[in-house]
């Protein structure tokens, strides 16, 4: 440890001397707790995660419609709607 972390941090708590007296009974020490607190965004952030996980990842009666309606061969793209949409997605990329 360097010496001068060493007295930014003795500065910090506020010990004064860095030296031990003869008795350990409450002389010259300080007491500290540890103590933790949470931002508001960290909150909003844990409730969302939490949100998140209990959301499944695929949507099941999404593709059971599209099987169904692929099997049955009512299932269409237009090529123009798929065009623009990859165009788009092409353009928003940054490279």
């Amino acid at each position: 440890m360097r010496i001068g972390t060493f007295n930014m941090i003795n500065q910090m708590y506020n010990t004064g001397s860095t030296k031990k007296s003869g008795s350990t009974a409450g002389a010259g020490y300080a007491s500290f707790q540890d103590e933790i607190s949470f931002s508001a965004v960290g909150k909003d952030m844990q409730v969302a995660k939490n949100a998140l996980a209990a959301v499944p990842d695929v949507r099941e009666a999404k593709i059971a419609e599209l099987k169904s309606r692929i099997e049955a061969g009512t299932y269409d793209v237009s090529a123009d709607d798929f065009a623009a949409k990859l165009a788009a997605t092409y353009a928003a990329r940054t490279f």
